[in-house]
């Protein structure tokens, strides 16, 4: 496995697509693609930013060997949450901290649905 399908596959680990995951790491979608089809060289800051970003293994990356991640993959959706969260004000973060406790509450009362 080259380093192009190493990529593919963190990139759906992580469950993005290749728009997101090329915006991740501020690089365009079709550039992106092109690096993921084996298309373009990827350079060594490329890989380096990824790392940063996701908590990749580099060598992992250039190579397959070892983990994947330096340590737990990071929970996307939650750190997107916590970006937009840290720019509201206090009155609006008061809102959704209790908006999320009734959602809890109500989702106790319904019967959980197997994936």
């Amino acid at each position: 496995m080259a380093v192009n399908d190493r990529l593919k596959t963190l990139r759906q680990t992580l469950d993005l697509t290749q728009k997101a995951f090329a915006k991740s790491v501020f690089i365009s979608t079709s550039f992106y693609t092109q690096i993921e089809n084996g298309n373009r060289n990827i350079k060594d800051s490329f890989l380096d930013s990824i790392s940063k970003v996701y908590n990749v293994n580099k060598g992992w990356l250039l190579t397959g060997k070892g983990s994947m991640f330096d340590k737990e993959p990071p929970d996307v959706k939650l750190e997107e949450l916590i970006a937009i969260f840290k720019r509201l004000n206090e009155h609006f973060q008061n809102y959704i901290i209790d908006q999320v406790k009734n959602l809890e509450k109500i989702q106790k009362k319904i019967p959980q649905v197997k994936k």
